[in-house]
């Protein structure tokens, strides 16, 4: 089922009150591992709300509404992971020569 104006309208501006949120965040917080949690809250969040009211996968079929719900989790559960383990994904993903 088609979300309507009023409910495209108001995920709109939860949308942007998230992002305004995060900006204010990123502009004054000090780094820290609160920080990354609110953060990719903020994420999963935005991610959750796109994904459900402008990409309307509830109407998908399971193939595709799956994936694209783990994907919208996925990227806050690599943001917490890089803050926890960066240098040791660095040193993964680092080319052979360096």
């Amino acid at each position: 089922m088609k979300p309507s104006l009023l409910t495209l309208t108001l995920t709109w501006l939860v949308l942007v009150v998230l992002t305004l949120a995060g900006a204010g965040l990123g502009d004054g917080a000090s780094p820290g591992l609160g920080l990354t949690l609110i953060v990719a809250t903020i994420t999963a969040l935005k991610g959750g709300l796109v994904i459900e009211e402008f990409l309307e996968v509830s109407g998908a079929t399971p193939g595709i509404r799956y994936p694209v719900r783990l994907f919208g989790l996925l990227v806050p559960v690599c943001m917490l992971l890089v803050f926890l383990y960066g240098p040791q994904i660095a040193q993964l993903t680092r080319l052979a020569g360096d």
